[in-house]
């Protein structure tokens, strides 16, 4: 008699296994150097890929599965922030500023990470680690789609948002990211791993996303916090990933172990820089803040960087090169970046201003040993100049990094009261640096750096110093997205709609 038997059903590490491993092949018609050129020639030995371990253990079924649940939850809170005017519940059309640095700045990095995955998933032969690539390819593409759709709500009503592809390629600060990424891209698939798996999500993701999504509830900017909490989840796998990656080349071959440790080395650096933003948004952009640019530091840097190189240390890794000079800087940075965003706003497609006093006394509380001594008296000579009509512009081209790409405006890192510059002669070329991390990177990849494209001397070479015509061109357009916040259209508009939604007038 026949009977019926229940269909053995995979465990996970089974299930995992038939979805992922059991889909590759050895091809018979090419050989593997021929398929795969890009594996060896960054000097990175492998010798089991199957050794490659992906911790979540996620097959595309299931991945699809969980994505598609949040999309629904995500674009259903996205229609009721756009049908239930949700612009005019922010604090007031100063955090705008935040956002707009973040549309132009980080969602096309979303972008790039999206190709540079695509591109690496190709070039590893091992299977696990092609299909983790191919869905944290399509995790970066859906964060920037949603980042975009989120925000878009607020290019119907407010000035900044129209051109932020444009203001991507062609401003001077937002291609401190774009450098950050196109340096990433044009690396060989292990240095990207250590660039975007390690640097961008590891280092940067907790200070850029779990602060700021923090800050856009304070702010009362559900839309933000919901594209947040959507791919808080990915971020999580990918910062887990980006650290598999470093463990998985160490256990490989000791050999191994100098070229990971000068990747963490510079792209520690590079990431730090980027941060920059981040700080000047965190203490000066935020009306309403959580915390300060120096306590996320302290919990997300310190604690939990400090963890991670602990854990690293039995491969024989140490803390980044640069690490103690970060530390040094973050009682000062976003102080210097934002004072030189005020000073050049007309050059930003954001507005900037003067913090009022109650923010200066805020800074005071959160910086003890550094706002009153060295930025408290600059912003008050600001507010001097101001209120005599004469605000303080500078029209001078300011030297950039030619490696971060950053302004020359930090100070020394053992005296705030210097400004730190280097410099180097190359082929006759004069290279300026913002820092001694940035000098090391270009010294031991000069061939690459030299070719950067740095956007201020650009507007000197092929503008002939237009600022009108280099404004057309970056798709700005003067006196609406950019100066001072004061009298900006934005804050005209968000208080006279405010003043309509929430009195009788």
């Amino acid at each position: 008699m026949d009977m019926k038997v229940a269909k053995k059903k995979l465990g996970l590490k089974e299930r995992y296994r038939t979805m992922t491993r059991d889909l590759g092949w050895i091809p018979s018609c090419q050989t593997q150097e021929t398929l795969y050129p890009y594996a060896t020639y960054e000097g990175i030995r492998i010798h089991d890929w199957d050794k490659w371990e992906d911790p979540f253990r996620l097959t595309m079924d299931a991945y699809w599965k969980y994505q598609a649940e949040k999309e629904r939850k995500y674009y259903a809170i996205i229609d009721a922030h756009a049908q239930n005017n949700g612009h005019l519940n922010i604090t007031d059309a100063r955090y705008l500023t935040a956002l707009k640095i973040f549309l132009q700045a980080i969602s096309p990095g979303e972008y790039a990470a999206h190709k540079g995955f695509a591109r690496v998933g190709r070039e590893f032969p091992g299977v696990g680690a092609q299909v983790a690539c191919q869905m944290q390819a399509i995790d970066e593409i859906r964060h920037a789609q949603t980042q975009v759709h989120a925000m878009s709500n607020y290019n119907r009503y407010y000035d900044g948002f129209h051109a932020f592809a444009d203001a991507r390629d062609r401003i001077w600060y937002t291609s401190v990211p774009r450098s950050f990424f196109d340096d990433a891209m044009s690396a060989g698939p292990f240095e990207f791993m250590i660039a975007i798996g390690f640097s961008f999500e590891y280092v940067l993701t907790n200070l850029l996303f779990v602060p700021f999504m923090s800050g856009a509830a304070y702010n009362g900017d559900m839309a933000t916090v919901t594209f947040g909490f959507s791919a808080q989840s990915d971020e999580a796998r990918h910062m887990t990933l980006g650290l598999e990656v470093i463990k998985f080349m160490l256990e490989q071959d000791p050999a191994n172990l100098p070229i990971v440790q000068q990747w963490i080395d510079k792209w520690f650096w590079r990431g730090f820089r980027v941060l920059g933003l981040v700080s000047a948004m965190m203490d000066y952009m935020l009306p309403k803040r959580v915390m300060s640019w120096r306590e996320a530091w302290q919990v997300y840097g310190v604690e939990n960087g400090g963890a991670l190189f602990r854990d690293l240390a039995r491969y024989g890794i140490r803390p980044p090169e640069g690490w103690d000079d970060a530390e040094k800087a973050i009682d000062h940075m976003s102080h210097q970046l934002m004072l030189g965003l005020y000073q050049w706003s007309f050059g930003t497609a954001f507005h900037s201003w003067i913090p009022p006093e109650a923010d200066m006394d805020w800074l005071s509380q959160k910086y003890p040993d550094t706002f009153d001594t060295y930025y408290r008296p600059r912003w008050e000579y600001l507010r001097q100049c101001a209120a005599e009509g004469r605000q303080f512009k500078n029209f001078g081209l300011a030297k950039l990094c030619q490696v971060c790409q950053l302004p020359v405006v930090f100070t020394e890192p053992d005296d705030p009261t210097q400004r730190c510059h280097r410099s180097l002669e190359h082929d006759g070329e004069t290279y300026h640096f913002c820092s001694d991390g940035c000098q090391h990177i270009f010294e031991h990849e000069t061939e690459k750096f030299i070719q950067a494209w740095l956007p201020m001397p650009a507007l000197a070479r092929e503008f002939d110093l237009n600022v009108p015509a280099w404004m057309d061109w970056v798709g700005m357009i003067d006196g609406q997205d950019n100066g001072d916040y004061e009298g900006s259209r934005d804050q005209q508009h968000f208080n006279a709609w405010r003043g309509l939604a929430t009195t009788n007038q």
